[in-house]
């Protein structure tokens, strides 16, 4: 096959779907942190080791389940990673202990690493023109947001009805529909050159790039705060947030608890990423990568900055959600993006999955910092400070990275 110079293909649209359906259901724990805990009289702490084990789990993943599909195939990857998400949600809803629940998170942290962006960016990417990869690889992302819209509240929903256990069983099942994407997801091979280059050989190379270097820290705030937000903010908004004005919008439209806010909160997030997203992909073929990944973790700092400094409102919530849901998965499109660019698309997979652990390195400890200070001091005010500091971090360091293809630094 070739690369095809039409926008929205079979490989992107079945990609997408993968995407909406793993991310939808990963976006969700964060509404489960209360009723998991409420039941078994567990510490704030212990939902939260098991987040973030399930994000260091994805992280480790990654660049695994990259290699398996530059090596072995993406489709079989994705199979992979969809058993160990099943299976890891099935398992899940036995655990009644701690340990056995952050245990079985790694299982369900591979299984989204089989279905995440390490797998799909990289198929997306090689089915795509030089003229679309950016804006392929937004649409791709965007679709995880998708998902997100979707999950948190369809969780809140279902946790009405039947309890815990029962939802992560029927997530289990809803993961398996992504198997019948796979048929159409086939990517063109690589150049010739890129063929003939092998994986070890640009790992070197990669590893003797500052501007690789760079990558990997610049990518640690995004997974702290998205992680962070995930997992926590609904809680937060529950126990940090003003009331609802009986007589205000959201009460009319049936959000009357903090709670119920707080599960919108996720999904305004989504939908809001849904433009950003799109529009860092636009933005993307246009401009510098990194200038525009400075710009988004600047912007990220400052929401987050004044939204914890000014009080927590019903209000600020919502804008909260809005303005961080636009610049919320911007980067990766920008980051896989400027990957590709540098690096080439043969080994796309493992290359970003490198870069993408150091994402959940970050994701790691934004969720168990979360819980850790919450239960030494009783509130999130302190982690979301150093997540507004982290997100500074990477701004800076994207600055000075040569958003040159190594092939034309040789010559």
């Amino acid at each position: 096959m070739t690369q095809t110079s039409r926008l929205m293909t079979p490989v992107l649209i079945s990609g997408c779907i993968v995407l909406l359906i793993g991310f939808a259901i990963r976006a969700s724990f964060g509404v489960f942190q209360l009723p998991i805990a409420t039941e078994f009289g567990w510490p704030r702490a212990e939902f939260s080791l098991a987040i973030a084990i399930q994000n260091l789990a994805w992280g480790i993943g990654q660049p695994i389940f990259g290699a398996i599909a530059d090596r072995f195939g993406d489709r079989k990857a994705i199979i992979l990673g969809v058993i160990c998400y099943s299976a890891g949600l099935v398992l899940s809803s036995f655990a009644t202990t701690p340990g056995a629940h952050q245990l079985l998170e790694v299982l369900v942290g591979f299984g989204i690493a089989g279905m995440g962006f390490g797998v799909i960016l990289a198929v997306v990417g090689r089915a795509s023109s030089d003229e679309n990869r950016s804006m392929t690889l937004a649409i791709a992302t965007a679709a995880g947001s998708l998902g997100q819209v979707f999950g948190a509240p369809v969780a809140e929903w279902l946790l009405g009805f039947y309890s815990w256990q029962e939802v992560f069983v029927i997530f289990a099942a809803v993961t398996g529909l992504a198997l019948f994407a796979l048929p159409f997801m086939r990517a063109p091979s690589a150049s010739k050159a890129e063929l003939e280059e092998s994986l070890g050989s640009i790992l070197n190379k990669a590893f003797r790039d500052p501007s690789y270097g760079l990558i990997f820290v610049g990518f640690f705030s995004c997974g702290y705060q998205l992680a962070f937000i995930t997992a926590h903010f609904p809680a937060l908004v529950t126990e940090m947030c003003g009331p609802i004005d009986p007589g205000s919008t959201l009460y009319s439209m049936g959000i009357t608890t903090t709670s119920a806010l707080g599960a919108v909160s996720i999904s305004l997030i989504g939908l809001a990423n849904i433009a950003g997203t799109l529009y860092a992909g636009y933005l993307g073929k246009r401009y510098s990568r990194k200038y525009l990944l400075a710009g988004i973790y600047l912007g990220r700092t400052v929401v987050a900055a004044l939204f914890i400094a000014l009080p927590i409102t019903p209000l600020s919530v919502i804008l909260f959600s809005v303005a961080m849901g636009s610049l919320w998965l911007a980067t990766v499109p920008l980051t896989s993006g400027l990957v590709a660019h540098i690096y080439g698309l043969r080994y796309m997979g493992t290359l970003y999955g490198l870069v993408f652990f150091s994402h959940q390195l970050g994701s790691f400890l934004g969720v168990w910092l979360g819980g850790t200070l919450y239960d030494s001091t009783g509130s999130y005010v302190a982690v979301w400070w150093v997540g507004v500091g982290v997100g500074l971090l990477s701004a800076i360091v994207h600055l000075p990275i040569k958003e040159v293809p190594l092939r034309l630094r040789a010559t």
